[in-house]
């Protein structure tokens, strides 16, 4: 039986491959691939497109069909970051342990390279294969909601214009800015198996606990995580004077936030016939140390 770290490595080297082969066109503007390419493969542990995959084949579809939605979705997240480190956000000079793409490329460039990893990502579901014409309608309208006006975009500007000060505003932040793609990588692994409405709700309910999970612990990681190891500022948010669950929760609050998150992450799927990996993957998101 495969188990959970083994699966992971699956996934993550099939996004890898496909990655890999992305931006590769020979032309006069190659120093813009360069620049996409340079912070689409910097690493990181793909969660994304993981969980893409991974709901794809727990729903009883090919994880092969999923991967040009998983493909896509990471695009869109590299395009966030390399805009979140911008001087105009959060001014941020390193990413997963090495410099920003503005710090190499320039701030145009990393602009151009961010706007051109979002279009890429909705030509590569256009273009996926072994999808129906309206899995791959769907495909885009699942991917451009969560990352539009009233999903990821609205949480960055509750998040730069300081509008969440509260637990309740907080929620609504990370449900937009972090819930968003990860509801989105559910909703795209879902399509990709031909799930039912009820079942992509299931998955949703899934991805949103991990959501608000996942960033109550970047919270706390912001201020206890070793900085080589968590590979990017340590303590950013609060010099920029941001408000964090640790602020209004304390560490300890924190921790029993996360753990109830992931509870009900966890029974969201509970009733679905091959659930193993993606209740590790809660489990994995709560405990990270980077």
């Amino acid at each position: 039986m495969e188990g959970f770290q083994t699966r992971y490595d699956r996934y993550r080297a099939a996004v890898e491959e496909a990655l890999q082969g992305l931006f590769l066109r020979n032309e006069p503007y190659g120093r813009l691939q360069e620049a996409m390419r340079y912070s689409l493969l910097a690493g990181g542990k793909r969660v994304r497109p993981v969980m893409t995959l991974a709901f794809c084949e727990a729903l009883g579809g090919d994880a092969r069909r999923a991967l040009p939605l998983g493909a896509a979705l990471e695009c869109v997240h590299t395009y966030s970051l390399i805009h979140d480190d911008l001087p105009c956000m959060d001014d941020d000079d390193l990413r997963r342990g090495r410099p920003t793409c503005h710090k190499v490329y320039g701030e145009t460039m990393a602009v151009l390279a961010g706007d051109a990893l979002q279009a890429e990502a909705f030509r590569l579901i256009s273009q996926a294969p072994g999808l129906s014409a309206e899995q791959r309608i769907d495909a885009v309208r699942a991917l451009s909601a969560a990352c539009g006006g009233d999903g990821m975009v609205a949480g960055q500007v509750l998040d730069m214009d300081g509008l969440a000060r509260d637990e309740a505003s907080l929620r609504d932040m990370c449900l937009r800015k972090t819930g968003g793609l990860l509801g989105a990588a559910a909703g795209l692994g879902c399509i990709a198996a031909g799930a039912s409405l009820e079942v992509r709700r299931q998955a949703l309910s899934y991805a949103e606990h991990i959501g608000l999970a996942f960033q109550v612990r970047d919270d706390m990681l912001d201020v206890i995580a070793d900085q080589a190891e968590f590979g990017k500022p340590v303590g950013s948010d609060r010099a920029e004077g941001k408000r964090t669950f640790v602020d209004l929760l304390g560490l300890e609050g924190c921790e029993s936030l996360v753990a109830e998150e992931t509870r009900l992450a966890r029974e969201a799927i509970a009733g679905f016939p091959e659930s193993g990996f993606l209740l590790e993957l809660a489990d994995s998101l709560a405990d990270r140390r980077k």
